[in-house]
């Protein structure tokens, strides 16, 4: 069956340049986003239950702009002043460009991984004699923890916000060719919303083994799958797959 439509679980990207936007020119495809899960920050008094002190750390490790944000929103909440001395580990050059919302970045003490959590591990290895803090959602990939605990350096957990499930009654009657999904939490998110869902001739797109694993234990038929080493981006696989399907 050809593909005329998509449906991204995800926010629309803000980038003028976006894969997709490529996608939908050349394919002649219609392609729509809406968040199957959304972050709602967890309050002040919440996290002095979790025992963090901010002034205890000199250290932050940023994941993820969301983790950026609510560690700062959350010091300011808790009235913490963060201190110049402050230093940042972040995981890609994306999320240390977005700490430049909140700090001079060429008056900090900024070092940046290339993209996996791993990658910025060596770093955090050069100064591990900090006392590092990790503002995390309440989902939190194994290999994080992990890799900080293999490196012995003096760490915790904060959990800052929680991924939740995001209201989609309004889409029980639309239907799209292919479902994009990113995370376990998105394949959760469609199950929850709609407990009754046949596959039928909907084609599934998945991203990553942890979101393949999701899929197949809800007894979801895997049509499109990435990274592999043909096909490394999602909008890489839906055009291979499209141009195959379309051409038919």
């Amino acid at each position: 069956m050809k593909v005329k439509t998509i449906l991204v679980s995800q926010p629309e990207p803000k980038v003028e340049n976006s894969p997709y936007l490529r996608l939908v020119e050349k394919q002649k495809i219609k392609v729509d986003f809406r968040p199957f899960i959304h972050v709602e920050g967890v309050n002040a008094r919440d996290v002095r239950q979790q025992k963090i002190d901010l002034t205890q750390f000199t250290a932050i490790v940023l994941t993820s702009r969301n983790s950026v944000d609510h560690f700062f929103r959350i010091a300011e909440e808790m009235r913490f002043k963060v201190p110049d001395s402050m230093k940042y580990f972040c995981q890609s050059e994306a999320v240390a460009y977005y700490l430049q919302k909140y700090v001079v970045y060429r008056k900090r003490k900024i070092y940046v991984g290339k993209r996996t959590f791993q990658e910025l591990a060596p770093l955090i290895k050069k100064y591990k004699d900090e006392k590092f803090l990790l503002p995390s959602s309440d989902v939190l990939k194994p290999s994080v923890p992990e890799t900080l605990n293999e490196l012995k350096v003096d760490w915790k957990r904060a959990i800052l916000y929680k991924t939740v499930i995001s209201d989609l009654s309004d889409l029980r009657d639309v239907y799209y060719d292919i479902l994009v999904f990113f995370s376990p939490s998105g394949i959760e998110s469609l199950l929850k919303n709609f407990p009754d869902f046949k596959q039928n001739d909907t084609r599934i797109a998945v991203f990553g083994n942890t979101t393949v694993k999701a899929a197949t234990e809800a007894g979801l038929r895997i049509d499109i799958e990435a990274p592999t080493p043909e096909t490394p981006s999602m909008t890489m696989a839906l055009e291979k797959y499209i141009a195959q399907v379309n051409k038919k």
